[in-house]
């Protein structure tokens, strides 16, 4: 990425572009729709979703058990719509079971979306996407199903045309390996249909300007020239390594990190392990310790950025993320770092017990990769 800027306007800017709009389809495993990409966050893409497939005043179904899940509920109700919230134990993830109950209950068919947080960053929590395609296939519901991916696609399974999905979400900053600054929308067919008689109001986001220049190989508006270039590359990294092997490392990485929090005697936010996320771990800590005390003595004393505990769980965990481009040795790093600041505040452990435990796990599950290269 490390470029001048370029011409994005030139005759040459396609043979670059039109490819990048093709791979990027891969990760989600989206065959007959199309991703934007946004000069955005993910937050970005999130309003991109709802401002151009829905209508104000429609209803949605959503659950709120995580900070990032609140804030997409918090966009939704802002942006004028009807939002059935259910609000769930943080720890825990999507209610499928109540999800199918509202939806059974619909018989009117008023409920036009159903949302599904796949990975909630905030507590380590991953949700059962394709579950919510069977419930909804179940109880032979229309709406369309949106699905945040920020910090799960390219890192945790995802498979938008098997699953269903209508509108998933994500952002450069976390599977793609990227600096943040890029918000993807992969759109399903039936979303793509939905927007041509959606009558919410929007403009920078707007799928027929969107499609109308991307099509030629161009944006409606100046892109961000030297992130679509790293996507390039970060595509090309994915692609090389598969994402079946890509999969297989992130399960592999995070349950050493488990292994870890376990021989600290420490527990997950996560409140079980169908929960378990693959791609960060919300480590609770002990009574009387305050997380942001471990945050804070990590990066000042151990040159290690760990995650604080937001919201409901402020000064209750830190975070470990493990997703993107790592591998055995940089998550012993992390472990280290989180072990020494943890002594350090206070949390009675043995001293190595954690960085020993994910040692010899990662040891012991060491094996050649499930998949060739794609």
């Amino acid at each position: 990425m490390n470029l001048p800027m370029e011409d994005m306007r030139a005759g040459s800017f396609p043979e670059f572009t039109l490819p990048l709009f093709e791979d990027i389809k891969k990760v989600f495993k989206n065959e007959t729709g199309r991703v934007f990409i946004y000069p955005s966050s993910g937050t970005g893409a999130w309003e991109a979703a709802m401002t151009n497939v829905l209508s104000p005043g429609d209803r949605v179904l959503m659950s709120r058990f995580g900070q990032f899940s609140h804030l997409w509920v918090d966009m939704a109700e802002r942006l004028g719509f009807e939002v059935d919230v259910i609000d769930c134990e943080w720890g825990t993830g999507v209610p499928l079971d109540l999800y199918a109950e509202r939806l059974k209950a619909d018989k009117a068919h008023s409920i036009k979306a159903i949302f599904c947080t796949q990975n909630e960053t905030a507590t380590g929590v991953t949700s059962d996407v394709a579950g919510c395609r069977a419930i909804l296939d179940a109880a032979n519901h229309p709406a369309l199903l949106f699905v945040d991916g920020v910090s799960s696609i390219g890192s945790i399974d995802f498979r938008q045309e098997e699953w269903g999905v209508d509108c998933a979400v994500s952002g450069s900053q976390k599977g793609f390996m990227l600096p943040a600054g890029l918000g993807f929308l992969s759109v399903s067919k039936k979303a793509l249909v939905a927007s041509r008689a959606a009558t919410h109001r929007r403009c920078f986001f707007s799928f027929e300007d969107m499609i109308r220049a991307n099509d030629a190989g161009y944006f409606p508006y100046t892109p961000a020239t030297q992130l679509l270039r790293g996507l390039r590359a970060s595509l090309d990294l994915i692609a090389e390594e598969g994402l079946d092997n890509i999969f297989v490392r992130h399960h592999r990485l995070a349950e050493g990190v488990r292994k870890a929090v376990d021989a600290w005697g420490l527990k997950l936010c996560a409140k079980a392990p169908k929960w378990h996320s693959d791609t960060v771990s919300a480590i609770l800590v002990p009574d009387g310790i305050d997380s942001a005390d471990v945050v804070k003595r990590a990066y000042q004393t151990y040159r290690t950025s760990l995650g604080g505990g937001l919201n409901k769980v402020l000064g209750k965990v830190f975070r470990i993320g493990h997703l993107g481009w790592l591998n055995e040795v940089m998550v012993l790093a992390s472990l280290s770092a989180a072990e020494m600041a943890l002594l350090d505040c206070g949390v009675r452990l043995a001293p190595g017990s954690g960085v020993g435990a994910a040692i010899q796990y990662f040891r012991a599950s060491a094996e050649v990769p499930v998949a060739e290269a794609a």
